[in-house]
């Protein structure tokens, strides 16, 4: 059998070095595998004729049969263009081409059948077609053609002579070259348990199905078979680190806890929070390394559940840290710590990038010697200079800021790898975290504290910004403060849209009696923090600001949001944002302004953000709206092998399907070795060549 994964895609006929070249540099595609797995984006159904009379602009694809009558060029310039007058015998259409005009007239004979293909315009009145196929009648067999195939280019491509016809070409070649059937992946028994199609089968009816309800099996099948893969890698890592990672005993929750949680704590536990500490006392006393994702909306109270559960770990003798992605988080911890826990006999530290000198060396000192009790930072904690005496437990706050391969610097700080919490405010889609994060225990804090009001979404078109001006005045002379955020920083000549820059300049104009301050990602980190930490004391009542406000800042005086051209955020950072107010008791707004022209799936996007403050809903619907983004790489979980076909967004019920699989796989042959499995274990094991294993840490 020809080894399709390693047989260099130049050397298929058609092909040739040149195009292999804008294959492999535009599309990935270096070997036959490749292009069997570069799927078309779409099918059309190329078995009905229409006439010339029948075509509307509502139609989105028709094929017609005819003869050219005759070509003109028609305009000058840029609006330079070739029209082929095309008949049916009855009537008459226009047929548009902006680019290669001689080889259009050179290849194209007059007054001989051709069927052409394309989306159907008007223009003055008349049908046309711009840049249709256009295939000599006699050599299209529409009786077998069926679905045919589109595949997506580049644009580079395009400009060089490529179509989705030439891939389509180039995918013919390859399965006319195949002399045997393409080998199975998956075992027999999984294959008839679920009623798979064939490999073989699946690969060739995904690119040329004959029916629409053949390509569907074909992409099932595929589907799946990603899915699986993924699930079966996932699920085998978490369990040989079960067996293979042992984990400090916190058997003790001893004082420290006790006497914060009867004499200092804040406010009330919520019910959630309650379950969540109990999940992670469980996991801390079991032996085994805790590996948990917690999940929580934006004033969930996950930062007091974390240094509840740090207090278990100093009980038990051990030190604990927290990483934040921004120095403002990690300082914000700090104080939000201190304040917590008052005059009782902790150390805690801060470790960032600002912190030198003396205090820098003392705080060395002290995590060597177990002083430091809590160290609060940036990635300055993960410098290999940085030594604890016994690390226990670590919090990774935000997570997903860090690459994985910069967490195991964290998590390998001690011979005995230290428990691990990572804590996200961006709730995760259960599709979502069942591939990302399928590795991780999950805990989900889905109560907000008693008090909080939940934030009025509101939305406003910017011809009216008297009425916003009125309400951010109103809530200023109450006392409170305003953010009012920007998609750029400084105007720009390509985009039209409000800037920081413009609009701290403006409201300075507008309220001349209040302070206005500004930061955005080019300030320089000490500028931004001074400014930030104004804002914070109440220096300043107006923060104009982008999106490095989005994360972390806890400014409970703080009652209104606005995001100017909120059309040019996604529906995780609307959420985002507006979880910057609400942090107090009193009320407070989210005022979505934009102009009258939206998209529909704009439109949607702040429909869903004045309808609900429910982040995992708008996780949902930001599933459905965007995809699950790039999986590949260590910024995620680093286990998840490409996918070409599933989306994580509508194949919820396969991605469950496939971790069931993988379970009962595993469970029913523990130690990898049935044969009846050899198939299954050998593919897992090619799949993940050339990529770290970073499952083992969280």
């Amino acid at each position: 059998m020809q080894d399709l994964k390693h047989t260099d895609i130049t050397y298929l006929p058609g092909i040739g070095p040149a195009r292999a070249k804008v294959l492999r540099e535009e599309l990935n595609i270096h070997t036959w595998h490749d292009l069997l797995y570069y799927f078309p984006f779409k099918h059309i159904d190329r078995s009905r004729l229409y006439k010339i009379s029948e075509l509307s602009t509502d139609m989105p694809f028709v094929q017609v049969r005819g003869q050219f009558l005759s070509f003109e060029e028609m305009g000058v310039g840029r609006k330079r263009h070739l029209v082929g007058h095309f008949t049916d015998g009855e009537m008459v259409m226009d047929l548009v081409w902006f680019a290669r005009f001689q080889y259009i007239t050179r290849s194209i004979k007059l007054h001989t059948d051709y069927i052409i293909f394309g989306r159907p315009a008007m223009f003055n009145g008349r049908i046309n077609i711009s840049h249709p196929d256009v295939d000599p009648a006699d050599t299209l067999l529409l009786s077998k053609m069926r679905m045919q195939p589109y595949y997506s280019l580049t644009e580079k491509m395009r400009r060089t002579g490529f179509s989705s016809r030439t891939i389509e070409h180039f995918t013919s070649n390859l399965f006319q070259h195949l002399r045997e059937p393409i080998p199975e992946t998956l075992p027999q028994y999984i294959c008839d348990r679920l009623h798979l199609m064939p490999l073989d089968t699946a690969l060739r009816c995904a690119h040329y199905p004959s029916t629409a309800d053949e390509l569907s099996h074909a992409t099932m099948r595929l589907k799946f078979e990603e899915l699986f893969y993924i699930q079966l890698s996932i699920i085998r890592y978490t369990r040989e680190r079960s067996q293979r990672t042992r984990g400090h005993v916190f058997a003790l929750v001893g004082n420290l806890f006790n006497t914060f949680y009867r004499d200092y704590l804040p406010f009330p536990l919520t019910n959630a929070q309650k379950r969540v500490i109990k999940e992670m006392r469980i996991d801390m006393g079991s032996g085994l390394q805790m590996n948990r994702l917690l999940q929580g909306d934006v004033g969930s109270g996950k930062t007091l559940v974390a240094l509840m559960t740090m207090l278990i770990a100093l009980d038990n003798g051990f030190q604990t840290c927290i990483m934040a992605p921004t120095e403002i988080l990690a300082e914000q911890h700090l104080a939000t710590f201190t304040s917590f826990l008052r005059d009782m006999p902790v150390r805690v530290e801060l470790l960032t990038s600002t912190v030198k000198g003396k205090r820098r060396k003392s705080v060395f000192e002290g995590l060597k010697s177990g002083e430091v009790n809590i160290l609060i930072g940036t990635h300055a904690v993960i410098e290999d200079n940085v030594e604890f005496r016994n690390l226990g437990y670590v919090v990774i706050d935000e997570q997903h800021r860090f690459g994985v391969a910069q967490r195991a610097r964290l998590w390998r700080k001690n011979a005995v790898p230290p428990h691990v919490l990572v804590m996200t405010a961006t709730p995760i889609p259960r599709t979502l975290a069942m591939t990302l994060y399928g590795d991780l225990s999950v805990s989900v804090i889905d109560e907000l504290p008693p008090g909080r009001k939940p934030v009025k979404t509101i939305h406003l078109y910017n011809n009216r910004p008297d009425d916003l001006y009125r309400g951010m005045l109103r809530e200023i002379e109450d006392g409170r403060q305003v953010y009012v955020v920007y998609p750029l920083v400084k105007e720009s000549m390509k985009i039209d849209l409000q800037n920081v820059e413009d609009g701290f300049r403006y409201f300075q104009e507008l309220f001349p009696q209040y302070k206005v301050g500004m930061v955005h990602g080019q300030m320089k980190p000490a500028v931004k923090d001074a400014e930030m930490q104004r804002f914070v004391s109440g220096e300043t009542q107006i923060l104009v600001a982008t999106t490095v406000i989005e994360v972390g800042v806890n400014v409970p005086n703080a009652s209104v949001m606005v995001i100017q051209d909120a059309q040019r955020f996604g529906l995780s950072q609307l959420h985002q944002l507006r979880g910057r107010v609400g942090r107090g008791a009193d009320q407070s707004y989210c005022i979505l302004v934009t102009g009258f022209e939206l998209a529909r799936d704009t439109r949607r996007r702040i429909q869903i953000m004045t309808e609900t403050n429910d982040g995992f809903e708008i996780a949902e619907e930001d599933l459905k709206l965007r995809g699950p983004g790039d999986l590949e790489g260590t910024q995620q979980s680093g286990i998840a092998f490409d996918l070409h076909l599933a989306n994580l967004a509508r194949d919820g019920q396969l991605v469950q399907l496939a971790r069931d699989t993988a379970t009962y796989v595993l469970d029913n042959d523990p130690e990898q070795n049935l044969p009846v499995n050899r198939l299954l274990w050998q593919q897992l094991n090619e799949l993940s060549q050339g990529r770290e294993n970073w499952s083992v840490i969280s």
